[in-house]
């Protein structure tokens, strides 16, 4: 086992990767921005190194700053956590050069399945179900309104290199793809560094449902169940669930069987996960894999038994996880709520500030994943998530409960938040029911 690891992030994250080391008796290393100096994960680690400044691409972007911290730290390997260069091939074949181990899968999956459209053609040659679109990236509008008419209007246009919503747009017409195509190509091109694109059906109001799979490293592939992520805004998640409300027994079977079957198919090694879009019929379609540790793994946690980031680490060490497919026994419910610095009644803006006041949230069956403490600076330079609050129940309806409950007694002041939110949405008759879809929010479900 690792002697030391160094947690290439920040925040709440890291936090919890420290946990899960000190769970195997290894030393957690922490690097920070000049913005992160006096924040809580860099006091929690044993050590802390300075990476740059408080821009991102000057310091948790920066892979020569964060390997000169591994370094001085005499890491054994490196955790990347979400977000930041979780994703990036390039920096997982930097760390192997540079002799870490990169505490993920290897850079062939991840630059396979960071390029969608080349990860569309692998899914679909697994036999994973893929919405009917691009064969290949498209760079010009003939192309993309030759596949567009041929698909059917509406159509989504989407990034190849993308992620997070960013370079993606609907089009309902002909007349209305250029300019569409215009903007998503500029957006890619300024978030990526790429602004090829493809082309994709259009489902209303879908279903967002995403499996947990982890390789161990000898060709076993198991999944973890799936989770539902449907209650999003700018199709990034706000509240998550395990097991998803009301999925047919035949769609959740399809869905599993697809997702190990996509990752086996790639020979996938470590947590990952792959989401799908799941129609009112419960016919689904591959979306996209994300080759890391996701923001709401804590539910499937909670579900389980299983300590992911502990099974990351020991899969990286050359150890097989303690347990099997079979031991993979759900038990009730979870959902969890993320806890932003933004104004819902602003459209979801980020609301930059210090917290002032803290009182963080407790109750039977309740799990807090939390990144700041009083005095903590929110800023406009990262993430604007906070905190994330996980119930457990017996029942999907306790979980929400519980929930909803945990979240009244939490107290964040000197920044807006969506605590407001989050109750409208746990409190609503709809989502109570478990008629979810991707859309609700733009359709203001919510709106108090």
């Amino acid at each position: 086992m690792f002697r030391t690891v160094l947690v290439a992030n920040r925040a709440e994250i890291a936090r919890r990767v420290f946990r899960a080391c000190r769970t195997l008796g290894i030393r957690p290393v922490a690097v920070y921005s000049e913005a992160d100096r006096d924040a809580p994960h860099v006091s929690e680690a044993d050590d802390a190194y300075p990476i740059g400044g408080a821009a991102a691409r000057e310091s948790y972007l920066n892979i020569e700053a964060i390997l000169d911290a591994a370094r001085r730290a005499k890491a054994d390997a490196i955790h990347p956590g979400y977000g930041f260069l979780s994703e990036n091939a390039d920096f997982a074949d930097a760390c192997a050069r540079a002799g870490f181990v990169f505490i993920g899968p290897g850079a062939e999956a991840i630059r396979a399945m960071g390029d969608k459209t080349e990860a569309r053609r692998l899914m679909k040659a697994a036999g994973v179900p893929v919405l009917p679109g691009s064969e290949a990236a498209v760079t010009d509008v003939a192309a993309a309104r030759r596949l567009a008419e041929a698909t059917g209007f509406p159509v989504m246009l989407k990034a190849t290199a993308g992620g997070g919503g960013i370079g993606m747009a609907r089009v309902e017409t002909s007349a209305a793809l250029e300019r569409a195509f215009a903007a998503a190509f500029r957006r890619s091109q300024a978030a990526f560094g790429v602004g090829a694109l493809y082309v994709e059906r259009w489902l209303d109001r879908p279903r967002h449902v995403e499996v947990q799979v982890f390789g161990d490293g000898t060709g076993h592939v198991a999944h973890l169940h799936e989770r539902e992520c449907s209650v999003q805004r700018r199709h990034q998640k706000l509240v998550e669930e395990s097991p998803a409300p009301d999925l047919p027994p035949a769609t959740k079977a399809g869905l599993l069987a697809a997702a190990v079957a996509g990752a086996r198919a790639i020979g996938y090694v470590n947590a990952g996960t792959l989401e799908f879009l799941v129609d009112g019929s419960g016919a689904f379609y591959f979306l996209e894999m994300n080759t890391r540790l996701q923001v709401e793994h804590p539910v499937t946690e909670v579900v389980t038994g299983v300590d992911l980031v502990v099974s990351q680490l020991r899969a990286a060490a050359g150890q097989r996880p303690e347990w099997m497919q079979d031991d993979i026994v759900p038990r009730g419910a979870a959902i969890e709520g993320r806890v932003y610095a933004e104004d819902p009644a602003k459209s979801f803006l980020p609301s930059p500030g210090t917290v002032e006041r803290l009182a963080v949230p407790s109750g039977p069956g309740i799990r807090v994943d939390s990144g700041i403490e009083v005095g903590s600076v929110v800023t406009v330079h990262y993430d604007p998530l906070l905190m994330k609050v996980i119930a457990h129940g017996a029942t999907r309806a306790e979980a929400i409960d519980r929930l909803r409950a945990a979240l009244t007694g939490c107290v964040i002041e000197g920044v807006k938040t969506t605590l407001p939110f989050l109750g409208r949405v746990l409190a609503h008759d709809g989502f109570r029911r478990g008629a979810v879809d991707t859309q609700m929010v733009e359709r203001g479900a919510f709106n108090g």
